[in-house]
């Protein structure tokens, strides 16, 4: 699970970038400002019993000594998930039995657990303390996800004490790593260092981090809210997809700010956010961010969990209502109108060798997949100290960013970085594969995804060695619905699914493409369009991309893109 997962049924236009507008109902939708606060179903019931903050000390106190038989069931399937705990799955469950077992049949003893990063912003010493967690109490497992956090498994509910202890003692946390509840706030990478950087929006982070989480007054949400935030002129943090996202913009009276976005979200129903057409001054970032946050907390959905994101809400607003509501109820005063951002010139991943501001090199680097270890990420920290830095940073793309190297340790520690399996000159298919966590742990998966993407990785690099691809390509691979790895977003998207092939069911995805997000490739962020009948076994990713890879290098026009290709192909093209 890359980010909290739930099925959401609100029909997708035939455009794919707007979610239409609920339906009206003479049913209350459980809008707090609205409705009042009666719960409208069995988990508004249970936040409003106890909140999911206060679960942490019966941990602590209880749990760790009793063990998982001892856990309240509605603490383990609703409130561990604030501090970033879900039970994984029982090995050999098939995907087949995913929908028609109860979660109690699917799950395990044992817990993913996510830390949390907000900005991505790591030290050696930090990277050391999970390092070690994993070795000691995760069976050397770990995950970057594409939220910028780490992810381990094997996790018991009688080591959250000491692993807590750990992480507190060097400034890592897992306070509302999951749930109804402000999730991580996604930075630019290369905060702070950029040649390239309009603003650095670390202080902006820190303030939203320092000042509302844990803040109970936010601590119940109708579902997650995403955040992310940028000075960074390559847009490298996914704002499109976020709740809410503030993007560097220069204003021409009023200098370097934000332009502010909202009403983003993927999952079954994927919509692209929208600019509030505002201009966001950096010493009121933070205000406006809990002026969104509090609109959600008052006026989202709660009645149907499927509806209850902020992006159905602002469906049914449009911007100019929210904007006003923004102004009107929560900050007091007009924010100015502002102008877009500018598009990218460069990608927005950060891979390979840059200078910094300083002078000294910043590295970007490619684990297959997001998949590391315990072992890895200690030995990383080894090589990192080794030549003269002490701080990384992981990004929303599943990669790592090496800071302040001297310009005489660049080819030593690049060497070092590929010794570990760790690429700043990947392919271009390497580079831009992305999978979420999948069947392996993940009770909500179908399908495996991280083997079946590092497989068809090493394959296609093989096998298209030669093919001349105009930039990275966007494989994205996810083992459900839910689109945790982004899939309507990517060059392709593989949508984890059982399928019929050659009149047997097995284990497949559903085809995207031509999905993406703002890149120096595309005008426009835009939604993946699908061919009726397309679907791939679960092994047969190498053998499928390879088939429309060497079609789009035949049939490409000029300077098209892979996007711009799959969107005006024939449907046979891309089968």
């Amino acid at each position: 699970m890359s980010t909290e997962t739930g099925t959401e049924t609100a029909p997708r236009p035939a455009d794919g970038s707007r979610a239409r507008p609920p339906r009206p109902s003479n049913r209350p939708n459980g809008q707090w400002k609205i409705d009042g606060k009666t719960p409208l179903n069995g988990n508004e019931e249970w936040k409003q019993v106890d909140d999911g903050l206060a679960v942490r000390e019966r941990i602590e106190t209880s749990y760790a000594q009793g063990g998982f038989a001892s856990i309240d069931p509605t603490d383990l399937h609703g409130r561990f998930r604030v501090w970033g705990l879900y039970t994984q799955r029982k090995p050999g469950i098939d995907g087949g039995r995913t929908a028609t077992l109860e979660p109690h049949e699917l799950e395990d003893a044992y817990f993913m657990l996510r830390v949390r990063i907000d900005g991505g912003q790591l030290t050696t010493e930090q990277l050391r303390v999970i390092a070690g967690i994993s070795t000691e109490f995760g069976r050397g497992t770990a995950d970057l996800t594409d939220r910028q956090n780490v992810q381990l498994h094997w996790v018991e509910v009688e080591s959250m004490p000491e692993i807590w202890r750990r992480l507190e003692a060097v400034g890592l946390g897992t306070t509302e790593a999951c749930g109804d509840v402000p999730r991580v706030i996604l930075g630019s990478p290369v905060a702070g260092i950029s040649v390239d950087e309009l603003i650095d929006p670390t202080p902006q982070i820190e303030q939203i981090q320092s000042r509302f989480i844990g803040d109970p007054t936010l601590s119940n949400l109708p579902r997650k809210f995403k955040s992310a935030i940028t000075g960074h002129p390559s847009h490298d943090v996914v704002h499109e997809i976020n709740d809410v996202a503030f993007v560097a913009v220069e204003h021409p009276e009023l200098g370097v700010g934000y332009d502010l976005w909202v009403g983003g979200g993927l999952s079954t129903t994927p919509r692209l956010g929208e600019r509030l057409g505002t201009f966001v001054s950096p010493d009121r970032v933070s205000e406006v961010w809990h002026g969104v946050a509090q609109i959600f907390r008052d006026y989202g959905y709660r009645r149907l969990r499927n509806k209850a994101r902020l992006k159905f809400l602002l469906a049914e607003w449009g911007t100019e209502k929210f904007r006003q509501v923004l102004q009107d109820e929560y900050l007091g005063y007009a924010l100015p109108d502002g102008p877009a951002a500018s598009k990218p010139a460069t990608p927005g991943d950060h891979v390979g060798v840059h200078r910094q501001k300083d002078g000294r090199f910043y590295i970007g680097v490619t684990p297959i997949v997001g998949r590391v270890s315990g072992p890895l990420l200690a030995e990383l920290a080894d090589v990192i100290e080794a030549h003269g830095s002490s701080r990384l940073r992981t990004t929303p793309h599943q990669k790592l960013v090496i800071l302040d190297i001297p310009e005489d340790r660049v080819d030593s520690i690049v060497a070092e970085l590929d010794r570990l399996g760790l690429q700043s000159r990947p392919s271009l298919i390497r580079r831009g594969t992305i999978a979420c966590t999948g069947i392996e742990f993940c009770k909500l998966a179908i399908v495996e995804t991280k083997a079946y993407a590092t497989a068809a990785v090493l394959e296609l690099e093989e096998r298209i060695a030669g093919l001349d691809l105009p930039h990275p390509i966007s494989l994205h691979v996810n083992g459900c619905p839910n689109s945790c790895a982004r899939i309507q977003t990517a060059d392709i998207g593989l949508k984890g699914q059982l399928v019929t092939i050659d009149g047997d069911q097995v284990p497949g995805y559903q085809v995207h493409l031509g999905g993406g997000l703002a890149s120096k490739d595309r005008d426009e962020a835009g939604l993946g369009r699908t061919v009726r009948g397309l679907k791939v076994a679960a092994d047969g990713i190498a053998d499928y991309a390879e088939r429309v890879l060497r079609r789009f290098a035949a049939d490409r026009i000029g300077d098209e893109t892979f996007a711009e290709w799959a969107h005006r192909a024939d449907e046979e093209a891309l089968v």
